[in-house]
């Protein structure tokens, strides 16, 4: 029984060092005070305008449930302004002449102004892509192009809101 402890001592005696040393290397938990921190207060600051077509009601959507913006801040200090391009290919033509795979593409554009100055405080992009099988039904086929979209949607919008928490990190 003490053989099986030791190593466990061991470990257990190196995590006070660990964690003495990680927080002497200048890193800052992103989210740090939760709903009160700074990251939190300058996402409820944030308004996302509508964007256009259905991609853009979806990304908006993503958005603003994951700035937490369910009540919108009254008086906004930011605007989030995203502009989308939404690309399906058909790839793989098989030997009936007809498409066996798509790819389905969505980018995003998108500028953090600040409204006070009008000065644009981020101009960045993200985006991503998914593959869909082409199958016999039309309809599955639709389906999953629709839920590769979904998929998409919170994906960019993942990413923009990764981006955005890094920006305001930075800036505080």
């Amino acid at each position: 029984m003490r053989r099986r402890l030791g190593p466990a001592m061991l470990l257990l005696g190196a995590v006070p060092v660990l964690l003495g040393a990680l927080s002497g290397c200048g890193l800052r938990p992103v989210y740090a005070g939760g709903a009160s921190g700074a990251t939190a207060q300058a996402f409820a600051a944030i308004e996302v305008p509508p964007i256009q077509g259905g991609e853009g009601w979806l990304v908006r959507n993503a958005l603003v449930d994951r700035l937490g913006q369910s009540g919108a801040s009254a008086t906004p200090q930011y605007r989030l302004d995203v502009a989308l391009d939404d690309d399906l290919e058909g790839l793989g033509l098989l030997t009936d002449d007809t498409i066996g795979r798509e790819r389905r593409t969505l980018r995003a554009r998108y500028q953090l102004v600040d409204l006070a100055s009008g000065e644009v405080l981020l101009d960045a992009t993200a985006g991503s892509d998914a593959g869909i099988d082409v199958v016999g039904s039309e309809y599955a086929t639709i389906a999953a192009e629709q839920r590769a979209l979904e998929n998409l949607a919170e994906e960019v919008a993942d990413r923009i809101v990764q981006r955005l928490a890094l920006t305001f990190n930075k800036q505080s």
